[in-house]
């Protein structure tokens, strides 16, 4: 009876570790967010490819250790383990397995970067937005002069008060075009998996594909001064009818033309009605 139980227990243990092992669970993504873009896979391949050597390595730590304070505990009062001054084979191995550690986590972080970051010549985005980050909030640009759909170049500039929105079109790829009107900030989608620098004086870009619609939370992750925790968007991933219907929203008030960054000043002016009907 005991033992029947005992492997009735066993085998519910494994089914739940298998269905744990699901990369559409909590457990399979071990703890990140649901990813919303096909870029996103490569970053999660990587994180969970890190946890899963560290997990290894650590289970080889640990029984190694526990074999030495077993093997060679004393075993008599007095008596003590051969000392030995060194061990050349252990240390030449304490030296090559961290490297060898480090050259294939630096290989395989350095391929998922490049798989974000470095633009695809073979598959060239469909829409650009240009985001400037300014104490404390965000302005989107959507550079659409070029879609006969919109036929310019429309923005949305956000305030501590009044959190930016930024739409994107579900499936289709956009490039983002990252500056600063003053101080390091981070772009940061956590559904993403990925955040980038905005640095004054250097443009940091990188693309994305949404893949699934929905609403989501966008933040600065660099602390950037006092209201750093105020700087939030709102993301809309939408189908293209509605993403280009916001923008010709924005257009009809008269948001229109791009906000540039400016010279040697904190803060983002918003054009005039005379700038804007340009």
């Amino acid at each position: 009876m005991r033992l029947t139980l005992r492997r009735a227990a066993l085998a519910v243990g494994i089914v739940a570790l298998t269905a744990g092992c699901s990369t559409d669970t909590q457990w399979g993504r071990w703890g990140l967010p649901e990813r919303i873009t096909e870029q996103a896979k490569h970053i999660g391949d990587l994180w969970n490819g890190a946890w899963t050597a560290s997990m290894l390595i650590g289970v080889l730590v640990w029984g190694l250790m526990g074999y030495a304070a077993i093997r060679f505990r004393r075993k008599r009062h007095g008596d003590k383990p051969r000392q030995n001054t060194y061990n050349l084979p252990l240390e030449i191995m304490y030296t090559i397995v961290p490297v060898l550690i480090i050259g294939v986590l630096f290989f395989f972080t350095v391929r998922a970067q490049d798989a974000v970051v470095v633009p695809d010549s073979s598959s060239p985005p469909q829409h650009t937005i240009r985001v400037v980050g300014q104490k404390w909030s965000w302005t989107f640009n959507y550079m659409e002069q070029n879609n006969s759909k919109v036929g310019a170049v429309v923005h949305d500039v956000g305030t501590i008060e009044n959190f930016p929105d930024l739409y994107l079109p579900l499936n289709q790829k956009v490039r983002f075009e990252l500056e600063s009107a003053d101080v390091i900030h981070s772009f940061w989608v956590p559904e993403f998996y990925f955040k980038l620098d905005v640095i004054p004086g250097r443009t940091n870009a990188f693309e994305v594909t949404p893949t699934k619609e929905g609403e989501f939370l966008g933040k600065c992750a660099e602390l950037c001064g006092s209201y750093h925790s105020a700087m939030l968007f709102n993301v809309h991933v939408v189908s293209e009818e509605k993403y280009l219907e916001h923008l010709n929203q924005l257009k009809s008030q008269g948001q229109t033309g791009e906000i540039k960054v400016p010279a040697y000043i904190t803060s983002v002016p918003v054009p005039s009605a005379k700038e804007s009907q340009r």
